[in-house]
């Protein structure tokens, strides 16, 4: 595997491991608080980053149309940020390792990061728009950092553990 190809994959790790440690040693009931204004839960979050994760290395291995099969597969966007009934702390952090170690697979299979599909014809895209592999696991590192800000503040709330502090 290349410098960049390690590099990146390294910085998806780190990232995914500090939203993972917002979540250590909570209880279910805990991760399924809501306890701002927001409707975010912690387990909910874990689970909305490894949907989005999973769709978007649909995408890099079969574009669009194979990401809107993936994430027509995880149910509604306001569902994938709560923890539905049935559903464990436990469970939602196990689903997300599966997916990290699925991207890593295809990650490390791909010839070239510069392969790309268009993007979505979606209103929140650029029209005529193509992403490179590359480009999508820099969107995979910066929707993880920015989802561990909102965990943060989320785990602070519920017993003032801080993740960095």
């Amino acid at each position: 595997m290349t410098t960049e190809r390690s590099d990146l994959l390294q910085t998806l790790a780190e990232r995914r491991s500090f939203l993972r440690q917002t979540v250590a040693d909570l209880t279910d009931q805990q991760a399924a608080l809501t306890p701002t204004a927001s409707d975010l839960c912690l387990g909910g979050i874990i689970k909305h980053v490894a949907n989005t994760e999973a769709a978007w290395v649909a995408f890099i291995i079969g574009g669009a149309t194979a990401m809107g099969v993936a994430a027509a597969s995880q149910g509604s966007r306001d569902d994938s940020f709560q923890m539905m009934p049935g559903e464990t702390l436990a469970n939602i952090c196990d689903r997300y390792a599966q997916v990290a170690e699925h991207t890593e697979s295809v990650v490390a299979s791909l010839d070239d990061l510069d392969s790309s599909h268009p993007l979505p014809n979606e209103p929140w895209f650029p029209a005529n728009t193509s992403w490179s592999a590359r480009r999508v696991i820099a969107h995979l590192i910066g929707e993880t950092a920015h989802h561990s800000g909102h965990a943060d503040i989320l785990r602070e709330s519920i017993d003032g553990a801080k993740t960095m502090g």
